[in-house]
């Protein structure tokens, strides 16, 4: 395995970390903003819930065209011009604020463009990596490449929190300028991201768009690992409540939420380091099935929580647990994928994995609703436990996978 300073000796890699990194600290700076003014005008938390699900929609319809146009056009034009839509959707949201035209409907109209936006770039974005490192360093440039993620997700909502002191209109405008610069990161790169199409009978636009689909059904190790992520996340989906929990249960105001926000990255860097230094080099499977079933031990804390400190410790070791799950998911599946596959593949993923962090957030702000906040969070923990077991008994080639560096494509 490549130490991080061969691995950083690739000019391309570093550009895109550099790219990811800023459209992240963006996006998780608009999301405690527009978080806080939702919540603020409404007062109520299934407002927050269509915030997520104004996100989730466009996810539904764009994500397999996307990843089939990500296996055919070089990623880092899709990657610039989605970038360039998210600076103009933060540039949308300070018009809002600014000329007074605070119907919550209208951050929603905004929030769909911006969800178009990612669900065009997010299979582009996710298959990146193994087109710019080979087989070999793909497991330490995929560790380096969360490492820098998390820094941008502990850093983007504690800045979010600060700047909204000056009004959300400056935290929009530091997104708008950021998501600037990542566009002209990713435009720096100059290796092909586009993977030739393999020889063969000549298919359907449909078809190829399925194909992601259709690869994940009958590779048991790639459907088990996604679909766990997808419920657990689904019901853990507890930060969509935090400005709840911050304004209503421990009264912290924008500056904790900003700091809650950042609990769970806190949490995943720290692990994230570890992982670095020493991955998991055996029972992997295990370790991904045991950190999911520890995330929903501490969603269920959280819950309980009334003293700021130990709902901050709990977020911190709800994402601690996750970056592990993360990590054995994001090596096993671009092992176990075709090249020519990986865009469609990671579409399908994103639009399990990605789109259930902001259906999770709809189904938190429901949940909300009918049972209370606490409840919410208590119940998803819970159902977090339960899928946990489920996923061990009907995905067992997933719970028995040993060594990451044995995963192979299936033969044809």
């Amino acid at each position: 395995m490549p130490t991080l300073g061969q691995l950083m000796r690739n000019r391309d890699l570093v550009f895109y970390l550099s790219g990811r990194f800023a459209a992240t600290l963006a996006m998780l700076i608009q999301s405690v903003a527009v978080g806080w003014q939702i919540y603020d005008l409404t007062g109520s938390a299934l407002a927050l819930g269509f915030v997520g699900l104004a996100q989730f929609l466009p996810m539904v319809v764009l994500t397999l065209p996307a990843g089939d146009i990500a296996d055919r056009v070089a990623r880092r034009l899709i990657v610039g011009a989605a970038t360039l839509t998210e600076a103009a959707s933060a540039g949308a949201l300070i018009w809002l604020t600014v000329t007074g035209a605070t119907t919550p409907g209208y951050f929603y109209a905004v929030l769909v463009a911006f969800g178009c936006a990612r669900a065009v770039m997010a299979p582009a974005a996710r298959s990146f990596v193994p087109m710019l490192v080979t087989a070999h360093e793909l497991p330490r440039a995929i560790a380096v490449s969360s490492s820098t993620f998390q820094v941008a997700v502990i850093a983007g909502p504690a800045l979010g929190g600060a700047i909204y002191i000056f009004g959300p209109a400056a935290a929009y405008g530091t997104c708008a300028v950021l998501f600037a610069l990542s566009c002209l990161t990713f435009s720096l790169i100059r290796k092909p991201q586009a993977a030739e199409e393999q020889q063969g009978p000549a298919i359907s636009g449909f078809e190829r768009v399925m194909a992601g689909i259709a690869f994940m059904r009958r590779t048991p190790i790639v459907l088990g690992a996604i679909s766990l992520d997808l419920f657990a996340v689904l019901l853990g989906g507890a930060v969509a409540l935090l400005p709840v929990f911050a304004k209503d249960i421990l009264h912290v105001g924008p500056e904790g939420l900003g700091l809650m926000r950042s609990g769970p990255a806190i949490g995943a860097l720290l692990v994230n380091f570890l992982i670095i230094w020493k991955p998991p080099s055996r029972h992997t499977g295990l370790w991904m099935f045991g950190c999911i079933g520890l995330f929903g031990v501490a969603t269920i804390v959280f819950g309980l929580s009334t003293h700021f400190l130990l709902s901050l410790g709990a977020l911190m070791a709800m994402g601690g647990a996750d970056m592990v799950s993360v990590y054995v998911r994001s090596t096993i599946i671009p092992l176990a994928t075709p090249r020519v596959m990986l865009g469609r593949v990671s579409a399908v993923e994103m639009l399990f994995i990605g789109g259930s962090n902001e259906l999770g957030e709809f189904e938190s702000g429901v949940t909300a609703a009918w049972f209370g906040t606490v409840p919410a969070v208590i119940i998803g923990g819970l159902g977090t436990l339960g899928v946990v077991g489920l996923w061990m008994w009907l995905f067992p080639d997933l719970r028995k996978v040993d060594r990451l560096e044995d995963v192979k494509p299936p033969e044809k």
